[in-house]
């Protein structure tokens, strides 16, 4: 049975073009378009699509307040289409946060007429958003935990984080369960294509947290309390910077050409874990994918600890994956990590 889809634009000549992309992949219908979020509202009942894509910008019901109101009434994975300004960008980590399983590009702004450009990646994200169960994202979005205590050791240690689709949400409710007072810096990768949009995703963690959470910048001094974000399009190592009393962190960053291949999760826990040994922690979390199997296996033979999300992740993919080769020492419903991240800390 192929994939029934609901396509919102405000644009007929958009709507034509992203129905015919997704149309001529064998497995992909386009059920039914809408001109707006109040007609995507109402054909939903009628339509059941397996999978949304959803554009941001549109009159009256705009994507963000649509969203809201299928997950609240008709739960369904979304794919937000989105354009790269800050604005967009900021808009797209809300929708992340209020439910949208992943978002894909507009390649030149809202009236894309070179939008068949992203005809393989838009049919890729739908085909992963139909895995999804909608109940476990809608669970997520209101999910809160409590902030476990703190019962750390002063030791240089480090946390270290891979997460690909569904990862601003689930990276919003572990960190938000951390006290302020964490004495170790955290590094986390999450799979994005734009500065602009790793920067929004640092804004809202860092809103919604007591951590200290910004984008990374190159020559960065990692430093305890603070977590750092890869930016998009970018590769992320550290590196050792030595002083009188110990070895500090320090962040290297590289421009990549194929901005869909970074930053890599395996590249920078590999260097995490050459640098630190016993001393790293690291948990991959919702994705699809290989990313993060080779890094934990270097956490892992550098004798430090890994955590795996468990079943519970949007996309169990990238979790598994770890679990299948045996480099995870605990697998975890979110819940659980706060307090079994601070048991390792401690240790």
């Amino acid at each position: 049975m192929r994939l029934r889809v609901l396509v919102v634009d405000d644009s007929l000549f958009m709507r034509s073009l992203i129905s015919d992309m997704l149309n001529s992949d064998a497995e992909i219908e386009v059920a039914d378009t809408a001109k707006d979020g109040f007609e995507a509202i109402k054909k939903l009942q009628k339509v059941k699509p397996d999978v949304i894509t959803l554009d941001l910008m549109m009159p009256d019901l705009d994507g963000f307040s649509a969203l809201k109101q299928i997950m609240a009434r008709y739960p369904t994975p979304v794919i937000m289409l989105s354009a790269y300004s800050r604005k967009d960008a900021d808009i797209t980590i809300k929708c992340l946060n209020a439910g949208a399983i992943s978002f894909v590009l507009k390649p030149s702004g809202e009236l894309s007429l070179d939008i068949e450009k992203i005809k393989d990646q838009l049919i890729k994200e739908v085909k992963t958003a139909a895995e999804v169960n909608p109940g476990k994202i809608r669970a997520l979005v209101a999910k809160k935990l409590a902030r476990p205590k703190s019962r750390l050791a002063v030791k240089k240690k480090i946390v270290v984080i891979g997460a690909s689709t569904g990862g601003p949400q689930t990276l919003e409710v572990i960190l938000s369960s951390l006290p302020s007072i964490f004495p170790a810096p955290i590094i986390i990768i999450q799979h994005m294509p734009s500065r602009s949009f790793t920067q929004s995703l640092a804004r809202r963690l860092n809103d919604t947290c007591e951590l200290e959470v910004k984008e990374a910048e190159n020559n960065e001094t990692v430093q305890t309390e603070k977590v750092y974000l890869a930016p998009g399009g970018f590769r992320m190592t550290v590196g050792p910077q030595k002083n009188k009393e110990y070895i500090n962190a320090v962040i290297s960053l590289k421009k990549e050409e194929d901005v869909y291949l970074s930053p890599s999760i395996d590249i920078t826990m590999a260097s995490v874990a050459a640098l630190y040994n016993e001393n790293a922690v690291g948990i991959i979390l919702t994705g699809m994918g290989q990313d993060g199997v080779k890094g934990m296996k270097a956490i892992r033979e550098n004798g430090g600890k890994t955590i795996v999300q468990d079943e519970s992740s949007i996309i169990f993919g990238m979790p598994k994956a770890v679990i299948e080769n045996g480099y995870a020492d605990r697998v975890l419903p979110l819940a659980e990590m706060g307090g079994t991240l601070i048991e390792f800390l401690g240790a």
